[in-house]
C-alpha cells in the first residue's frame, strides 16, 4: 500500500488521484505544451542541475534558450507518444495579460542579451524564469520503450550536451543485466523516462516525487511491467530507487563524477560531484 495519502483526484484518471496539494492538477501534456515543457527541461538543467552549470561553466542564458531548441525532438517524440504528464498549477496568476489570453505563453528570445556577467548565474536564471508566463510547473515525460528514438535525431541535443549522451553510454555499459529478463518485446510492456524537472519557483513541494508515485500506479493501470529512467538528480534516484510498494525499484547502473576517469585516466565530468544511475521499477515484482 501506499506511504502517501491520496486525496487529489485531478488527474487523467480519476480512479487514481495523487498526493498533490489541491491547488495542482496532473495532465496528459499534448503537443501544444511542447515548448513549455521544453523549456521546464532546459531551464532546469541548465541552472540547478548539479552536472551540466559545472561542466559547462561559461554557458548563459542563451545557451538554455538554445538547449530547449535542440532537446525539441526529445521532447516531441515523448509528448506525442500520449505517455508525457506535466503538473499545471490551477491557481497560477500570470504576469501579463499577454499570457492571461492564451492561457500561458514563452517569451524565451535568443537575441536578448545575458545578464551573467553583472548578475551571475541565478540572475540569468530569474531572467528567463520571469518569462516562462504558464501554469505547467513540472514534467515527467515518458515514451514506450517499443517506439525507440531516432538517435540521428538526436543529434543537436548530443552536440548541445557532450556529456548527456557520455552519461547514458556509462550507465550502458554498467548494467550487467540480461536483456531478456526486462526488454520489451512488444508495445504496452516498459516505459522510458527521459526528463523530470520543476521550474525552479516550484521546488521543495514534493511536487516530482507526487508526481513519479503517481505516473507508476497510471503506468500499472495501463498494464505496463516497468519503467526505467536515468537519473541525474539524489532526489529523483531516492524516488524511483525506493519505489512506494507494491512496486521495487533497483539500481542497475551507476557511476559518480568524482570517480569515473575516461580512457586517458582523466576525470571525465570533473569539477561536478554527483551521482548517476540507471533504475528500473517493476511494477510486476
Amino acid at each position: 500500500m501506499s506511504k502517501t495519502r491520496l486525496t487529489n483526484t485531478k488527474t487523467p484518471n480519476p480512479s487514481n488521484p495523487s498526493s498533490l496539494k489541491p491547488r495542482y492538477e496532473i495532465r496528459q501534456l499534448e503537443p501544444k505544451h511542447i515548448g513549455w515543457a521544453a523549456a521546464i527541461v532546459s531551464h532546469s538543467n541548465s541552472f540547478c542541475s548539479t552536472v551540466w552549470p559545472v561542466i559547462y561553466p561559461d554557458n548563459d542564458g542563451k545557451n538554455a534558450i538554445q538547449l530547449a531548441i535542440d532537446a525539441d525532438y526529445l521532447v516531441r517524440h515523448q509528448i506525442d507518444s500520449g505517455l508525457s504528464f506535466g503538473v499545471f498549477d490551477t491557481e497560477y496568476v500570470f504576469k501579463r495579460e499577454e499570457s492571461k489570453a492564451t492561457d500561458g505563453k514563452l517569451y524565451w528570445d535568443l537575441s536578448e542579451p545575458s545578464v551573467k556577467k553583472e548578475q551571475g548565474l541565478q540572475g540569468e536564471a530569474d531572467r528567463l524564469l520571469e518569462q516562462m508566463d504558464f501554469p505547467l510547473v513540472s514534467v515527467a515525460l515518458s515514451y514506450d520503450a517499443h517506439n525507440a528514438l531516432d538517435m540521428s535525431k538526436m543529434e543537436p541535443l548530443m552536440a548541445a550536451l557532450p556529456h548527456f549522451g557520455l552519461a547514458y553510454h556509462n550507465l550502458e555499459e554498467g548494467d550487467s543485466r540480461d536483456p531478456e529478463s526486462w526488454r520489451p518485446k512488444g508495445p504496452n510492456e516498459v516505459l522510458f523516462r527521459n526528463a523530470t524537472s520543476t521550474r525552479q519557483d516550484y521546488e521543495g513541494e514534493g511536487i516530482m516525487a507526487a508526481l513519479a508515485r503517481w505516473l507508476m500506479r497510471e503506468a500499472t493501470i495501463r498494464g505496463y511491467r516497468g519503467i526505467q529512467i536515468e537519473a541525474l538528480a539524489d532526489a529523483v534516484i531516492h524516488v524511483w530507487s525506493m519505489a512506494e510498494p507494491p512496486f521495487k525499484g533497483a539500481v542497475v547502473s551507476e557511476f559518480h563524477t568524482d570517480t569515473w576517469k575516461d580512457v586517458e585516466g582523466k576525470l571525465g565530468f570533473a569539477p561536478a560531484h554527483q551521482r548517476i544511475a540507471k533504475v528500473y521499477v517493476d511494477l510486476e515484482p
